[in-house]
């Protein structure tokens, strides 16, 4: 039985696209089957994994709005078992589209429900808002990462984000747990960087990460390349933390490898 674990932060640059490529490449690198499914109209984790979106013909949008079948759409990788949901820009339309639609916060469960227990883990990529397809990707998550930077601002609005998770808990999800709160961008430089772990750590407590994600250039320039970081320079020390978030999350779920 799969895992579904979505990326979210409505706050755009806290490195959530980064986390969600780079955790489904490492997870994959562990040899966990694992799909990445792009829900953000920018399509950057859809290009972060060597794909142009503007090629891309039926996305995520597609399998939400029309019902066509998700496994007819899932294209493989350059990396041994991950597969991958693209998205293209057509998918900015899809909040208008839905909003008529019978049960509309479910339209992404639905399409990954059949496909679920072929994968270890499914990873989605939400957008930066607080919008419909955010809540569909809640819906149908078991659990969320939620990335925050290590900055001045780091827990503005994550209130918001926090509010939104337990409204989708009562109403539409009651599964939904938070897989926890992972620190980006993090300098060891600045002291900022240290306040802003220890004040995010005094106020979440159990929920934050051990592993810390830090600045690094090889994990910014990563998707230029269209490769996650562990295929860009596997020893660069971007890469490494993601390997240790993904270690971190299989020893926290105990997850047999689907073969």
């Amino acid at each position: 039985m799969g895992k579904i674990i979505a990326v979210a932060n409505q706050k755009g640059g806290v490195g959530k696209t980064t986390s969600a490529i780079n955790l489904a490449a490492s997870l994959a690198a562990l040899e966990y089957k694992t799909l990445l499914v792009d829900a953000d109209p920018q399509a950057n984790a859809t290009s972060g994994i060597g794909y142009d979106p503007k090629d891309i013909s039926t996305s995520i949008y597609e399998c939400m709005v029309d019902g066509i079948n998700a496994a007819d759409i899932i294209i493989s990788s350059s990396i041994d078992f991950l597969d991958l949901i693209p998205s293209h820009i057509d998918l900015v339309g899809a909040e208008v589209e839905m909003i008529n639609l019978p049960n509309r916060e479910e339209k992404m469960k639905e399409a990954l429900t059949p496909i679920k227990d072929k994968y270890d883990f499914i990873i989605i990529d939400c957008s930066p808002s607080l919008g419909l397809i955010t809540v569909n990707s809640l819906t149908a998550a078991n659990s969320v990462i939620i990335p925050v930077q290590c900055e001045y601002f780091a827990l503005e609005g994550l209130g918001k984000l926090l509010n939104t998770i337990k409204i989708i808990q009562s109403r539409l999800n009651q599964e939904l747990e938070i897989e926890g709160i992972l620190l980006t961008m993090y300098d060891v430089r600045l002291r900022l960087s240290n306040q802003v772990v220890e004040e995010v750590k005094l106020h979440f407590q159990q929920m934050v990460f051990d592993t810390i994600i830090p600045r690094n250039v090889k994990l910014s320039e990563s998707p230029s390349f269209g490769l996650p970081a562990i295929m860009h320079d596997a020893d660069s020390k971007g890469a490494i933390s993601y390997l240790n978030l993904a270690r971190e999350i299989v020893e926290k779920n105990a997850v047999v490898q689907a073969r």
